[in-house]
């Protein structure tokens, strides 16, 4: 049996660990955790009123899943301030929440082994559901403090202008 490849040059997948996310054209710092990009179809079971006992299933509504993505605690208040911008503690009546603004497309980056732009997923129409500015403390621990968004969204792609590189090793 013969596989199905669009390139000679490489055999194995992808690695998980070579990323960067960027929105409103840089890259964000840290990220070293981002959740699946999932999404799910309903399916809808219907049937005709002559079919006794038969149904049929067509797609229903797309659901896209939360993306949530971590970083380790520093100053930089990239997460702090979008999450600011959906709603804002203290702040006068009325300006609680940004409305012009919320909203932010995201790009994931995915890199082969040599560094090489490989796959990028476009994320749209993103919003901050849910910020952990500070997780549990814990003073017998020796673990990193780790903040975190997590994003709603109108849907994702895959960017088709990135091609596979050339010339990268198949293996890593």
């Amino acid at each position: 049996m013969t596989q199905a490849t669009s390139s000679p040059e490489r055999f194995d997948p992808y690695k998980n660990f070579k990323f960067r996310v960027k929105w409103e054209g840089r890259f964000m710092a840290g990220v070293s955790r981002i959740s699946a990009l999932r999404r799910t179809t309903e399916a809808v079971v219907h049937r005709e009123g002559g079919e006794p006992s038969t149904f049929r299933i067509s797609p229903g509504l797309t659901k896209y899943d939360p993306i949530t993505l971590e970083r380790g605690v520093t100053h930089d208040t990239a997460f702090e301030d979008w999450a600011n911008q959906v709603w804002r503690l203290g702040a006068p009546l009325g300006g609680e929440v940004a409305l012009a603004g919320f909203r932010k497309d995201i790009a994931i980056e995915l890199y082969d082994e040599a560094g090489n732009l490989a796959l990028r997923y476009l994320v749209y129409r993103c919003w901050v559901s849910e910020y952990v500015a500070l997780p549990n403390l814990d003073g017998t621990s020796n673990e990193v403090l780790i903040e975190s968004i997590t994003l709603e969204h109108e849907g994702w792609t895959r960017d088709t202008p990135v091609t596979e590189p050339r010339g990268a090793s198949s293996t890593g």
